[in-house]
């Protein structure tokens, strides 16, 4: 193959890499029946992709050979075990007589609920496993999500997450159990679960933790693509259709969120013409939908939200009274720090920054949200819109000490900045 070829094809294994891999592994936990397995059959898989399609081209079905290819590699891994640990000849055996058409059931019209994605959500979310352990394996497993990551999402640290993910693992090989979308009389008990880890999801995606980039597509556009799915199989259940409202009015803003360098726009200064209005349209119906069955929840609550910033035509427009309140049912039914914060923004919006920052310090000086840069960067903002600029860089300080993000840390700096 040319060297142009060549290249082209290693650039195509690495795109594969990125948008596939997960799915990949996901089909390989349920052929193989085993993570650790499946991991390594998915390296081995991409190894040998790297190694054949400079050669002899990039096949019609990508995510096919690569299932394929990683079966294989792994029967030969366990044949080569198998003079250590007889037990897993048996293994191998079963292994041989599946067929050769798993990667086939990856194509989009064929997925539905045979999603092996989704699939291997409800699986990391069995009520057998820790509740504590249920969305780090999925964030980990089914998302990719280093432990790093997870271990900030959780503020915890990683090895504990690591540990976690490793005792949830052994549980799953031991108690056998079964790699399948729940019945419907079981899926209550995992529901919840399955919600939070999609939503964990795609906030990684809309707001990466740490990093060179604000947002992972990748990440918000498969949150997005397993709520749809879920929705199928689930559409009488508000909260999915309140989550996935929530989530499209949100990733409606990507666009518009950072300008061509890749700098963050807050909110209001936000070019809302870039705001995706085919998200926002069948956001609202969602909302709607959810809100009228009159059993919703958080996710719900959430996407009303959403829904008021997306129908104000302008910032001045917002209508921040309504928003206040539906935090402040938020915060009644589901109490959280973070609503609380988002609440005194909201207030600081409506009555005055002042306001704001009243709230915030109350929340601070319980202790909470304190290694929270999102809090400080909120009373920061307001200080310095009140007027307080020693307080303003004081808490812009502390909020730069915090953040990982890049963009986020310019923005911060940019800030302080101005104060001098």
């Amino acid at each position: 193959m040319p060297p142009d070829a060549t290249q082209s094809a290693r650039q195509t294994v690495e795109a594969v890499y990125r948008a596939q891999s997960r799915r990949v592994f996901a089909t390989l936990v349920r052929v193989l029946g085993d993570f650790d397995l499946a991991e390594e059959a998915l390296h081995d898989a991409f190894a040998a992709a790297i190694e054949t399609w400079p050669r002899d081209g990039i096949p019609d079905n990508p995510r096919a050979w690569l299932v394929s290819a990683g079966r294989f590699r792994a029967i030969d891994a366990l044949r080569r075990r198998v003079r250590h640990d007889a037990s897993l000849t048996h293994i191998a055996e079963q292994l041989k007589q599946t067929g050769d058409d798993d990667g086939d059931r990856l194509e989009p019209d064929e997925q539905h609920l045979e999603d092996d994605r989704l699939r291997l959500i409800f699986t990391c979310c069995h009520p057998a496993l820790p509740a504590e352990a249920r969305a780090a394996l999925t964030l980990r497993e089914v998302c990719g999500l280093t432990t790093e990551e997870i271990a900030r999402a959780y503020l915890a640290t990683p090895p504990a997450i690591a540990q976690r993910i490793v005792r949830a693992k052994n549980k799953i090989r031991d108690a056998k159990i079964p790699y399948q979308i729940p019945t419907a009389a079981d899926l209550p008990d995992r529901l919840d679960t399955v919600l939070h880890v999609v939503y964990l999801v795609f906030n990684e995606g809309y707001s990466a933790s740490s990093g060179a980039s604000l947002t992972r597509a990748d990440l918000s556009g498969e949150a997005i693509r397993l709520g749809r799915l879920i929705l199928e199989l689930l559409p009488a259940e508000p909260e999915v259709t309140g989550l996935l409202a929530l989530m499209l009015l949100q990733e409606s803003r990507r666009l518009a969120r950072t300008d061509a360098a890749g700098e963050l726009i807050l909110l209001e200064n936000q070019d809302r013409a870039l705001w995706n209005r085919d998200h926002i349209t069948e956001g609202l119906a969602l909302v709607q939908r959810a809100l009228s069955s009159r059993r919703f929840g958080p996710y719900t609550l959430q996407a009303a939200i959403a829904a008021v910033h997306a129908e104000a035509p302008t910032p001045a427009a917002t209508d921040w009274s309504q928003i206040v309140g539906l935090y402040t049912l938020l915060a009644r039914t589901t109490p959280s720090p973070v609503i609380e914060l988002n609440r005194a923004v909201a207030v600081a919006m409506r009555d005055g920054p002042a306001a704001g920052v009243e709230l915030i310090d109350a929340i601070l000086a319980r202790g909470d949200l304190a290694d929270y840069h999102l809090a400080h960067s909120a009373r920061a903002e307001l200080c310095r819109r009140a007027g307080r600029t020693d307080d303003a860089r004081a808490s812009y300080q502390r909020a730069l000490a915090l953040a990982k993000q890049e963009p986020e840390r310019r923005f911060l700096e940019a800030r302080l900045a101005e104060l001098q």
